[in-house]
Protein backbone atom coordinates (compact mmCIF):
# COMPACT_ATOMS: atom_id res chain seq x y z
CA UNK A 1 0.00 0.00 0.00
CA UNK A 2 2.59 2.50 0.87
CA UNK A 3 4.42 1.49 -2.53
CA UNK A 4 1.49 1.68 -4.64
CA UNK A 5 0.83 5.63 -2.44
CA UNK A 6 4.39 7.23 -3.14
CA UNK A 7 4.80 5.47 -6.68
CA UNK A 8 4.18 9.31 -8.30
CA UNK A 9 6.59 10.52 -6.20
CA UNK A 10 9.21 8.01 -7.14
CA UNK A 11 11.04 8.39 -10.62
CA UNK A 12 12.80 6.23 -12.78
CA UNK A 13 14.65 3.48 -10.40
CA UNK A 14 15.02 5.73 -7.36
CA UNK A 15 12.77 2.98 -5.70
CA UNK A 16 16.01 0.87 -4.86
CA UNK A 17 16.54 2.38 -1.35
CA UNK A 18 13.03 0.98 -0.35
CA UNK A 19 12.15 -2.34 1.11
CA UNK A 20 10.86 -4.79 -1.58
CA UNK A 21 7.16 -4.61 -0.11
CA UNK A 22 7.50 -0.71 -0.67
CA UNK A 23 9.17 -1.86 -4.35
CA UNK A 24 6.33 -4.48 -5.38
CA UNK A 25 3.53 -1.57 -4.50
CA UNK A 26 5.98 1.08 -6.80
CA UNK A 27 5.71 -1.76 -9.48
CA UNK A 28 2.65 -2.77 -9.35
CA UNK A 29 1.36 1.11 -9.56
CA UNK A 30 3.41 1.45 -12.36
CA UNK A 31 1.13 -1.43 -13.73
CA UNK A 32 -2.17 -0.06 -13.03
CA UNK A 33 -1.11 3.14 -15.19
CA UNK A 34 0.03 0.95 -17.79
CA UNK A 35 -3.77 -0.72 -17.73
CA UNK A 36 -5.40 2.03 -17.06
CA UNK A 37 -3.81 4.28 -19.62
CA UNK A 38 -4.25 1.45 -22.62
CA UNK A 39 -7.67 0.42 -21.56
CA UNK A 40 -10.13 1.45 -24.23
CA UNK A 41 -12.98 2.29 -21.17
CA UNK A 42 -10.74 5.09 -20.39
CA UNK A 43 -10.37 5.86 -23.72
CA UNK A 44 -13.76 6.17 -24.33
CA UNK A 45 -13.99 8.24 -21.06
CA UNK A 46 -11.45 10.25 -21.94
CA UNK A 47 -12.61 10.87 -25.39
CA UNK A 48 -15.38 12.94 -24.23
CA UNK A 49 -13.39 15.37 -22.15
CA UNK A 50 -10.69 15.88 -24.73
CA UNK A 51 -12.01 18.73 -26.48
CA UNK A 52 -12.77 20.54 -23.25
CA UNK A 53 -9.67 19.75 -21.23
CA UNK A 54 -7.29 18.12 -23.77
CA UNK A 55 -4.27 16.34 -21.80
CA UNK A 56 -5.77 16.86 -18.76
CA UNK A 57 -8.77 14.75 -19.76
CA UNK A 58 -6.96 11.70 -17.96
CA UNK A 59 -6.50 13.27 -14.89
CA UNK A 60 -10.24 14.42 -14.91
CA UNK A 61 -10.55 11.18 -15.56
CA UNK A 62 -8.92 9.60 -12.50
CA UNK A 63 -10.60 12.19 -10.25
CA UNK A 64 -13.81 11.05 -11.53
CA UNK A 65 -13.15 7.27 -11.01
CA UNK A 66 -11.98 7.95 -7.32
CA UNK A 67 -15.45 9.76 -6.58
CA UNK A 68 -17.29 6.27 -8.28
CA UNK A 69 -15.48 3.81 -6.20
CA UNK A 70 -15.54 6.03 -2.90
CA UNK A 71 -19.52 6.64 -3.79
CA UNK A 72 -19.79 2.68 -4.11
CA UNK A 73 -17.17 1.75 -1.65
CA UNK A 74 -19.93 -0.96 -0.27
CA UNK A 75 -19.72 -3.22 -3.33
CA UNK A 76 -15.89 -3.69 -2.66
CA UNK A 77 -15.52 -3.59 0.63
CA UNK A 78 -16.73 -5.13 3.27
CA UNK A 79 -14.98 -2.30 5.23
CA UNK A 80 -17.00 0.71 5.81
CA UNK A 81 -15.50 3.91 3.84
CA UNK A 82 -15.08 6.25 6.59
CA UNK A 83 -13.43 2.99 8.82
CA UNK A 84 -10.98 2.81 6.09
CA UNK A 85 -10.55 6.20 5.39
CA UNK A 86 -9.45 6.56 9.38
CA UNK A 87 -7.20 3.90 9.30
CA UNK A 88 -5.83 4.61 5.83
CA UNK A 89 -5.37 8.12 7.33
CA UNK A 90 -3.56 6.99 10.83
CA UNK A 91 -1.10 5.03 9.06
CA UNK A 92 0.40 7.95 6.63
CA UNK A 93 0.06 9.99 9.16
CA UNK A 94 2.58 7.67 11.21
CA UNK A 95 5.03 7.18 8.58
CA UNK A 96 4.59 10.20 6.61
CA UNK A 97 8.13 11.96 7.77
CA UNK A 98 9.60 8.33 6.16
CA UNK A 99 8.55 9.19 2.72
CA UNK A 100 9.44 11.66 -0.40
CA UNK A 101 8.43 15.16 0.58
CA UNK A 102 5.93 15.08 -2.01
CA UNK A 103 3.97 12.52 -0.67
CA UNK A 104 4.18 14.02 2.71
CA UNK A 105 2.42 17.04 1.28
CA UNK A 106 -0.06 15.28 -0.57
CA UNK A 107 -0.41 13.15 2.95
CA UNK A 108 -1.00 16.54 5.00
CA UNK A 109 -3.97 17.74 2.68
CA UNK A 110 -5.20 14.25 2.37
CA UNK A 111 -6.04 14.06 5.97
CA UNK A 112 -6.72 17.90 6.90
CA UNK A 113 -9.68 17.96 4.18
CA UNK A 114 -10.24 13.96 4.76
CA UNK A 115 -9.69 13.38 0.72
CA UNK A 116 -10.44 9.48 0.11
CA UNK A 117 -13.66 10.00 2.52
CA UNK A 118 -15.13 13.09 0.79
CA UNK A 119 -13.89 11.83 -2.84
CA UNK A 120 -17.62 10.23 -2.26
CA UNK A 121 -19.44 13.61 -2.33
CA UNK A 122 -19.86 15.83 -5.35
CA UNK A 123 -18.71 18.87 -3.24
CA UNK A 124 -15.72 16.97 -2.29
CA UNK A 125 -15.03 16.27 -5.92
CA UNK A 126 -15.30 19.80 -7.05
CA UNK A 127 -12.41 21.22 -4.44
CA UNK A 128 -10.62 18.48 -5.58
CA UNK A 129 -10.68 19.99 -9.45
CA UNK A 130 -10.81 23.23 -8.05
CA UNK A 131 -6.93 22.59 -6.77
CA UNK A 132 -5.74 21.02 -9.29
CA UNK A 133 -6.86 24.08 -11.60
CA UNK A 134 -5.30 26.30 -9.00
CA UNK A 135 -2.43 23.74 -9.25
CA UNK A 136 -2.27 24.71 -12.88
CA UNK A 137 -2.88 28.58 -12.67
CA UNK A 138 -6.18 28.12 -14.20
CA UNK A 139 -4.82 26.54 -17.91
CA UNK A 140 -6.28 23.61 -16.95
CA UNK A 141 -10.15 24.61 -16.53
CA UNK A 142 -10.13 21.39 -14.52
CA UNK A 143 -12.68 23.48 -12.32
CA UNK A 144 -15.91 23.13 -14.59
CA UNK A 145 -15.31 19.43 -14.69
CA UNK A 146 -17.81 19.03 -12.19
CA UNK A 147 -20.25 19.91 -14.95
CA UNK A 148 -19.10 17.11 -17.18
CA UNK A 149 -19.34 14.71 -13.92
CA UNK A 150 -23.25 15.98 -13.22
CA UNK A 151 -23.90 16.06 -17.04
CA UNK A 152 -22.36 12.50 -18.05
CA UNK A 153 -23.26 10.89 -14.28
CA UNK A 154 -24.75 8.08 -15.51
CA UNK A 155 -22.05 7.53 -18.24
CA UNK A 156 -19.22 7.78 -16.33
CA UNK A 157 -20.37 5.89 -13.85
CA UNK A 158 -21.29 2.94 -16.67
CA UNK A 159 -17.52 2.89 -17.87
CA UNK A 160 -16.13 3.23 -14.45
CA UNK A 161 -18.23 0.16 -13.19
CA UNK A 162 -16.94 -1.72 -16.34
CA UNK A 163 -13.13 -0.85 -16.08
CA UNK A 164 -12.72 -1.21 -12.53
CA UNK A 165 -13.68 -5.04 -12.87
CA UNK A 166 -11.44 -5.27 -15.48
CA UNK A 167 -8.99 -3.59 -12.92
CA UNK A 168 -9.76 -6.33 -10.22
CA UNK A 169 -9.04 -8.98 -12.26
CA UNK A 170 -5.43 -7.35 -13.25
CA UNK A 171 -4.73 -6.40 -10.25
CA UNK A 172 -5.14 -9.94 -8.96
CA UNK A 173 -3.05 -11.62 -11.88
CA UNK A 174 -0.74 -8.85 -10.94
CA UNK A 175 0.04 -9.48 -6.97
CA UNK A 176 0.22 -13.46 -7.46
CA UNK A 177 3.34 -12.70 -10.09
CA UNK A 178 4.61 -10.31 -7.42
CA UNK A 179 4.17 -12.74 -4.96
CA UNK A 180 6.13 -14.90 -7.11
CA UNK A 181 9.87 -15.73 -6.00
CA UNK A 182 12.01 -15.20 -8.56
CA UNK A 183 13.15 -18.69 -10.23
Amino acid sequence: MIGNFIADHIKGNNYEGFSKEIQQGIFLHREIDTFTDTHKIVRKSKRRLHERYKHYDGVIIDIFYDYYLAKNWSNYSAIPLDVYTNSINQMFGNISSELPVKSQQFIKYMIEYNILFNYQFKNGIERVLTGMNNRTKGKSQMNLAIEDLIELEHEFQEDFTIFFDDLQEFCNLKLKEISQPNL
